[in-house]
């Protein structure tokens, strides 16, 4: 019996040691968490121990090649740990360059810590299988690595809330599985990539809060997929390419608080464009005279832009109009009776060159 006892213990430690992380992996963690720094919840104290595949707080292995695949640090989370303490986390110090010897890592997620500096390590393009790449909230400097583009599985790049610097790989355009872009409020700068129509699979582009200058690129046209479009708070300049009847899935279009100057597209009045904002910028001519059924917009805001002449008549033959703004322009004429307009608020329509009529007191 106790022959038969040590047999099934020894098997047991194999089965253990074959299923456990390898120590090339185990190091790479140990190095991860000795360049940060979490004070209050104790993130790292699961960080212990032979086996990084169970236990390890936000560590998940792939089971089949019992390799580290997952890291899945999130500042802002609902897990009991902080619950417990009644805060969100908080952690400094910066991502160590030995992130790059786990090369099975297929997600990355440190996230919304709010004190992680320093740069992204240079060598992270070279994780074959790294579909995730998730660093928002922090405050992470210097540029985004240049072969970015190397990343050729990667779905999610989420950057958002750093102090990234420099302008946007060219090689971004290479991310041919790219889905979520998420760039916003950094300090990045030069012009949008020309070639950014060929991120064919991206449904979101979010880069707004820059000093991104250019035009809108013509390209984005061939993104089949894209929902939801954010340049907004940004430097860009040009004209607004006239490509929305190229995309029937875009919804959100913000391009506001820029220098973007020209006529405003028709084919974006009749597009499926539901949420528009093109306020803050230096449009100008009239505003086209196509609304139609195809025309339902939530929120339209062309405030404070240079647009003149009359408020178009079609406006009233738009399926649906929630939010209108057309204050501080250079409009002339009496303000259409009927929906939209009898649910409109003054401030819709004040510092124009002459509109008359309600819900301004300016009679005609």
């Amino acid at each position: 019996m106790k022959v038969l006892f040590c047999y099934w213990a020894v098997i047991m430690t194999v089965i253990t040691v074959i299923n456990a992380c390898p120590p090339s992996d185990r190091a790479a963690l140990l190095s991860i968490k000795a360049a940060l720094h979490e004070p209050y919840l104790g993130i790292f104290n699961s960080w212990t121990g032979p086996d990084c595949c169970h236990g390890w707080y936000g560590v998940s292995c792939d089971p089949y090649v019992h390799r580290v695949a997952d890291i899945n640090l999130r500042g802002e989370s609902e897990d009991p740990i902080f619950e417990r303490a009644h805060r969100t986390g908080f952690m400094t110090g910066s991502i160590s360059p030995a992130i790059c010897n786990l090369n099975r890592l297929s997600s990355l997620t440190i996230a919304d810590w709010k004190g992680i500096s320093g740069e992204i390590p240079k060598c992270i393009t070279s994780l074959p299988y790294l579909r995730t790449l998730d660093l928002i909230g922090n405050r992470i400097t210097g540029r985004i690595p240049t072969d970015i583009g190397r990343l050729r599985e990667l779905t999610v790049l989420n950057l958002a809330d750093n102090n990234l610097t420099g302008s946007i790989p060219p090689s971004i355009v290479y991310l041919g599985r790219l889905m979520h872009l998420d760039l916003r409020n950094n300090k990045l700068s030069g012009e949008l990539p020309s070639e950014m129509g060929k991120l064919t699979m991206m449904s979101r582009a979010l880069l707004s809060g820059n000093i991104l200058g250019g035009p809108v690129p013509v390209s984005l046209s061939n993104i089949y997929r894209l929902s939801d479009l954010d340049l907004s708070l940004n430097r860009l300049s040009g004209q607004i390419p006239d490509m929305f009847d190229k995309m029937p899935v875009l919804a959100t279009l913000n391009l506001d608080g820029n220098m973007i100057s020209g006529q405003l597209p028709r084919s974006l009045l009749n597009s499926g464009v539901s949420i528009c904002n093109l306020s803050r910028n230096a449009l100008e001519g009239r505003i086209p005279d196509v609304f139609g059924p195809r025309s339902y917009f939530m929120v339209l805001d062309l405030s404070h832009n240079r647009f003149s002449g009359p408020i178009p008549k079609s406006i009233s033959s738009a399926s649906y109009i929630g939010h209108l703004d057309l204050s501080h322009n250079q409009l002339c004429g009496p303000i259409p009776a009927g929906a939209p307009y009898d649910h409109l608020e003054a401030s819709s329509f004040v510092y124009n060159t002459c509109l008359c009529g309600k819900p301004l007191s300016k009679r005609c």
